[in-house]
């Protein structure tokens, strides 16, 4: 079903241009913009933006609040927690041996987004990996195994380069484990383990 012009006193809206399958359930205060496609049993939570161009298979969920930027595909097996943010072009993958003569649609790997994650532009997540939240991946990462929750990860492999705080500064650590954001004052501690926790 090609959706219409959603009306101004609806919560939702929805780009003439795009389509939205029946079955696909969009909360309050969703936008989905130009030639975007949401497939039936996808779901978008309360907030959630779609920019251009985006497409969202059967199975997707997403948290509430989640900034999805132009040109960006959610596979099925994908799944994003609340206030993620995904930068333009970034890409998901759901089988980890493709090829066009085999078929495997039973072999989906699922990928978890946590709360409160960054993608950069251009970014790389191979299906089968856990994103904790909070961790930002830097634009054009290719990410290939797990990422901790406030990990600071770059390059091909991605590899940690740090830790940010929920606001998206990095976290310089003390002598003692200990670091404040420089925006909220809110504090973190590094274990021993290379896990950050708040204080």
């Amino acid at each position: 079903m090609k959706a219409s012009h959603v009306k101004s006193e609806s919560s939702v809206y929805v780009h003439e241009t795009a389509v939205i399958d029946d079955g696909a359930k969009l909360c309050e205060g969703v936008k989905v913009w130009h030639f975007c496609h949401v497939m039936g049993g996808a779901r978008l939570g309360t907030g959630t933006s779609l920019g251009q161009n985006c497409f969202v298979a059967a199975g997707v969920t997403s948290g509430s609040n989640c900034k999805i930027q132009n040109n960006v595909s959610l596979y099925e097996g994908v799944t994003l927690g609340n206030d993620v943010f995904l930068g333009p072009s970034c890409v998901f993958t759901n089988v980890k041996n493709p090829r066009s003569v085999v078929v495997r649609r039973d072999a989906y790997a699922p990928t978890v987004v946590g709360d409160g994650v960054t993608i950069g532009a251009n970014a790389t997540i191979v299906c089968g990996t856990t994103i904790g939240n909070f961790a930002f991946i830097g634009a054009g990462a290719v990410v290939t195994q797990n990422v901790k929750p406030f990990e600071l990860v770059v390059g091909n492999p991605a590899k940690r380069i740090g830790w940010m705080s929920p606001n998206g500064h990095k976290l310089e650590f003390n002598d003692n484990g200990i670091s404040a954001c420089p925006e909220t004052g809110n504090k973190f501690r590094l274990d021993t383990e290379n896990n950050v926790h708040p204080c």
